[in-house]
């Protein structure tokens, strides 16, 4: 038995001894068909194995997908408790259950539970494996079960270059390390009539626009402050400005109305003309429109206190520069990659947000950040159509034995 092995034995030798006696989750009985089951440390990359699951499903109707972790409820998906990787009967009851395939996304390796998934068979996948190290729950005496565990999968796709060489130096085989990008939710771009974005284009063309999207009224006050800032140096800028509730969008008005702005209600049925300072959306279900017409988008709910913000991928795949506020809990990994990118940039108030617009709405400065958000969208796009891929070539072999 080789060292790695040794250390993958020991830690499970001592899994088993520190078993504490529980309740074996309620887990559905195994569907006739094939079975992926997929893994999510944290709610990005629970987000990601969501959507990643529905197009499989949408492509091959006869799998099921359960889900596992952080993840959100999804129709035609179920999700199912989390394996504990100490408990000896939560470990033979997922043996039992056979995967065909196991997705597990991220660091944190849980050495017993993906053993009893190698041992039932499943043809496991690895996604998001950064440049950082691979902790498991165990004590310190024991030899790292990393190396050992990281060798069960059959494909690990890594966020870089730099994550396929700390495989590499773990002992990984090359031909299992997949240079790749980070895993992220690659929903289908909100959708918009092309006759309106034509006839809209034509109205505002040679003008420069912002959007503010999904905006709560504590924060419109900021985003008015902003727009009055940056007209001064931007005379024709219009703002389309899109309440996250519709029920707020009288509240906004009676804003605009008080500052005097010449306003377009487009739930009125009103067209912009030259002298239209603010379009005011009646809600965020033509975000599809406004994110085409718009090279800068400001994403509400950031700047709220106690905020969590909104999804900052649905903007970036329409080809919009993102501005936000420090509230984005809900969705900070993604933040975080779209500013690592120089697709995203931070805003404080309503100062800095007409400090960011003025700077960043002219065409050539949007466009910079535009490319560079649309880059870690299609990238990881590419990604999840390698994997889904791979899961079909899988599921396609089995049926074949």
């Amino acid at each position: 038995m080789t060292r790695r092995a040794l250390s993958l034995s020991a830690y499970l030798a001592y899994a088993r001894s520190a078993s504490a006696p529980g309740e074996t989750p309620d887990w559905p009985p195994r569907p006739s068909g094939p079975l992926v089951w997929g893994f999510a440390e944290d709610r990005e990359t629970g987000r990601a194995l969501a959507s990643l699951g529905a197009r499989l499903t949408a492509q091959r109707p006869e799998v099921t997908v359960w889900l596992s972790g952080r993840v959100p409820s999804r129709p035609g998906l179920m999700t199912v408790p989390m394996p504990r990787d100490m408990a000896a009967d939560d470990l033979r009851s997922l043996r039992q259950l056979r995967p065909d395939v196991a997705l597990w996304t991220g660091q944190a390796l849980r050495p017993g539970l993906l053993s009893a998934l190698a041992e039932s068979g499943s043809h496991m996948i690895a996604l998001d494996l950064a440049d950082a190290p691979f902790p498991a729950e165990a004590p310190r005496w024991l030899p790292d079960p990393a190396p050992a565990v990281l060798a069960l999968f059959d494909s690990l796709y890594t966020t870089g270059p730099d994550a396929s060489r700390r495989l590499r130096r773990l002992g990984i085989e090359s031909g299992r390390v997949h240079d790749a990008t980070p895993f992220l939710d690659t929903e289908a771009p909100l959708d918009c009539s092309d006759g309106l974005h034509e006839e809209i284009a034509s109205l505002i063309a040679g003008r420069p626009v912002w959007l503010a999207a999904r905006v709560r009224p504590d924060e419109a006050r900021d985003v008015l402050m902003a727009h009055r800032q940056a007209s001064r140096l931007a005379h024709r800028l219009l703002l389309i400005l899109a309440p996250a509730d519709p029920a707020d969008a009288d509240r906004i008005a009676a804003m605009l109305r008080r500052d005097q702005m010449r306003v377009c209600d487009w739930e009125n049925g009103d067209m912009p003309d030259e002298n239209t300072q603010v379009l005011l959306a009646g809600g965020p279900e033509e975000l599809g429109l406004w994110y085409r017409l718009a090279p800068l988008a400001f994403l509400g709910g950031s700047l709220t206190t106690g905020g969590t913000g909104e999804d900052p991928f649905e903007a970036a795949a329409l080809g919009a520069a993102v501005l936000y506020g420090p509230n984005v809990g809900a969705h900070l990994g993604a933040y975080s990659r779209l500013v690592v990118a120089g697709a995203a940039r931070i805003v404080r108030d309503g100062d800095s947000l007409g400090a960011a617009v003025s700077h960043l709405v002219a065409p050539d400065q949007a466009a910079v950040m535009a490319h560079a958000g649309w880059d870690v969208i299609s990238s990881s796009a590419r990604l999840v159509d390698r994997v889904l891929s791979e899961i079909c070539d899988t599921l396609d072999a089995r049926a074949e034995d």
